[in-house]
């Protein structure tokens, strides 16, 4: 069944994109805390690892979102089609 196939491809293919966001998330806020509590005398770099974990948190809170919609979408579809 083409729709069968169709609904297996885009959950494999938001289940790669969800993981490689994630990793990238882990990334950006390991940085920020890196530069945030390095003994280093500037202040602008401090300001710039704060600015890179709050965009980490943000970025993770709307992942976190659009995952929970796919899952949602994803079990609507098989639900409706009956697999």
């Amino acid at each position: 069944m083409v729709v069968d196939t169709l609904t297996s491809f885009i959950n494999h293919l938001t289940s790669r994109v969800t993981a490689i966001a994630w990793a990238l998330f882990l990334l950006t806020w390991s940085i920020g805390w890196t530069l945030r509590g390095s003994p280093i005398p500037f202040s602008k770099i401090k300001r710039v690892g704060t600015s890179m974990i709050e965009d980490a948190v943000w970025a993770a809170f709307w992942l976190a979102m659009g995952s929970t919609i796919f899952s949602l979408i994803t079990w609507i579809v098989t639900n409706v089609i009956g697999k």
